[in-house]
């Protein structure tokens, strides 16, 4: 059984189940509102019930009072509907509206993709969850050095563990670290969420994702995050790398592929044993092949700072792809300390 919960002031609607929290199918639906423990104890989403009928969960009594409760207040990540619902919180719309935090994680798992790829799975503690738009990165805080980004490869309903796709650079310390030392349950201090390369999900745009290698990592966030929450914009994924194996996860853009997502592989210098048929060359050419105009389009783009770069110039100058509708996260590789 399932009740309707609408949202005031925004008059947004969803559906919850009756086993499942009202924060947990709000973010299941693509409506994103404040959160950070996920578990009774913060009380970051802690909001009115101004009509209808709750079960409040478990929670904390010092985070949740009797008094609060008898004034209409509840945790969202608690509290289950008994009822249809109206309920009165503010909804996560921008970057200031999601806080920046320094927290400990551990190394869950780490799994090998291809030659040069390790994935990362990261844990949080159990009383922490890190909000944030899909497509965003964390840096890493090393004891010594600067601290290394690395977006995250996960979309935020899927938020059990946060994901990074590492790649092996040559000189590397901290990727050698990756590949050589690293092991489970290694404890990481992170900070994040940060940076600007999100979906825009105001705009009815057509989209065109471009990455090349790892880059990758953010544009399957974004991707999974517009599948969950149902986005019928066209949308045509080109990832760009140099031989077959590098497409480390050749299967999850086919799965997107059987859902409406056009993708569009490219290799740059395949090897005899690829057996390749598929389009070759640059990443960002093939766009160009493929749009002769691109005035109507958002383009997400991703990966080796010479690739962005040369989509930006080529995009805006031969494409007519307004400046704006030019989004973007280049990777910067520090291969000394």
């Amino acid at each position: 059984m399932s009740f309707t919960t609408t949202i005031q002031p925004s008059g947004h609607t969803f559906s919850v189940e009756t086993n499942e929290s009202i924060l947990e199918a709000a973010l299941k639906q693509g409506i994103t509102l404040p959160y950070s423990c996920r578990d009774g104890v913060c009380g970051v989403c802690k909001g009115k019930v101004l009509q209808g009928e709750v079960d409040y969960g478990k929670h904390q009594s010092s985070t949740l009072s009797a008094a609060e409760k008898a004034a209409g207040l509840a945790l969202f990540c608690c509290a289950k509907p008994k009822s249809d619902l109206i309920i009165e919180c503010r909804e996560v719309s921008t970057l200031n509206d999601i806080p920046v935090k320094l927290l400990p994680t551990r190394v869950h798992k780490l799994e090998k993709l291809a030659d040069d790829v390790m994935v990362i799975y990261l844990k949080l503690p159990a009383s922490e969850r890190l909000q944030f738009l899909a497509g965003q990165y964390i840096d890493i805080l090393q004891k010594v050095g600067k601290p290394r980004s690395f977006s995250l490869a996960n979309a935020p309903h899927d938020d059990e563990f946060l994901q990074l796709h590492v790649r092996n650079i040559a000189g590397g310390s901290f990727t050698h670290h990756v590949f050589t030392e690293m092991k489970e349950r290694d404890i990481l201090r992170i900070k994040g969420p940060l940076g600007t390369f999100f979906l825009r999900e105001d705009s009815d745009k057509p989209i065109v994702f471009v990455a090349s290698g790892t880059g990758f990592a953010p544009i399957k966030a974004i991707i999974e995050h517009a599948l969950q929450i149902g986005i019928k914009r066209p949308m045509h994924f080109y990832w760009g790398a140099r031989k077959l194996a590098d497409l480390y996860m050749l299967d999850k853009a086919k799965e997107w592929e059987a859902r409406g997502i056009k993708f569009t592989p490219v290799l740059s210098d395949a090897l005899p044993e690829d057996n390749w048929k598929g389009r070759t060359g640059f990443v960002h050419a093939a766009v160009m092949e493929d749009y002769a105009d691109l005035s109507g389009h958002q383009v997400y783009a991703c990966g080796a700072p010479v690739v962005v770069e040369a989509a930006h110039r080529e995009y805006t100058t031969q494409r007519k792809l307004p400046n704006e509708e030019f989004f973007s996260d280049a990777f910067t590789f520090m291969p000394k300390d």
